[in-house]
């Protein structure tokens, strides 16, 4: 697949780069460049993302970065048995617990929300970073939600994290995916509230918390077209009134299966 001459591979972050060293010099620069367009594909074309990183598979299955790239790609796409198998080799290469959380995501991908379950209760959870943790803590809450446990799911996702008036990361989703758990449950005020507090955190647009708000609000999509003929010009006039689109609120769907396990294939 034709690469822009623009990117060199040294766009990638250091870490991976070291890893690359093991390759030959040609050999690393190839793969660096289809690693830097799966990064850049990603979030826009997730299918050509997935394509690039089948080449980077294809010429460096033994370099870890490019198995978890693979698997992002893959998780994407919603390939979720290829992508919990790339983490899964990710994490043998690496023995890194860094992945557990999508790992476990991608059980719920594939049907399978109580092994989801299963693996927020290992000793693996526990080695996680806080980012990690609260990761962990919305999967866990989707699951629930997948077997029908929503007062469960509202329980697993009240922490610490989500009382705290500290903004992190995570801090948007984690607000969001309680709110939308209220919502389901009927408690709208309570909903609304939480909504709007993760609007307040959500500086980089990673929800559509203000499209849910608008949804509460009873505002909707309006597209009208009123004729009005201009007085010597007959001209019509076309006015478009448009709110928020609304989306779907349960963000977390991820993926499943060793390369070596079954895999049939997100907050």
């Amino acid at each position: 697949m034709p690469i822009p001459d623009d990117v060199t591979g040294h766009e990638i972050d250091q870490d991976v780069r070291q890893e690359l060293l093991s390759l030959p010099k040609t050999l690393a620069e190839d793969v660096a460049r289809n690693l830097v367009m799966v990064a850049r594909l990603i979030d826009e074309d997730p299918e050509q993302a997935y394509a690039y990183s089948r080449i980077a598979l294809r010429l460096a299955s033994r370099v870890a970065a490019v198995r978890e790239a693979a698997g992002f790609a893959a998780y994407a796409t919603q390939k979720y048995a290829e992508a919990l198998a790339e983490f899964r080799a990710s994490r043998r290469m690496t023995g890194s617990v860094e992945l557990w959380p999508v790992m476990a995501d991608c059980e719920r991908g594939l049907g399978r929300p109580e092994k989801a379950m299963a693996m927020a209760g290992e000793p693996e959870v526990q080695k996680l970073d806080k980012a990690g943790q609260v990761e962990m803590r919305l999967v866990a809450a989707g699951a629930r939600r997948d077997m029908g446990q929503l007062d469960a799911a509202i329980v697993t996702l009240q922490s610490p994290e989500l009382a705290s008036n500290a903004v992190h990361p995570w801090t948007p989703r984690l607000r969001y995916a309680y709110a939308d758990a209220l919502l389901e449950a009927g408690r709208e005020d309570e909903a609304r509230e939480w909504f709007g507090k993760a609007l307040e955190a959500d500086k980089d647009g990673a929800t559509d918390a203000s499209d849910r708000l608008a949804e509460l609000d009873g505002v909707e999509f309006v597209d009208a077209l009123d004729e009005h003929e201009h007085e010597g010009g007959g001209a019509d006039q076309h006015v478009d009134t448009a709110a928020p689109a609304v989306a779907d609120a349960d963000g977390d769907d991820a993926d499943e299966d060793d390369a070596d396990e079954d895999g049939k294939s997100q907050a």
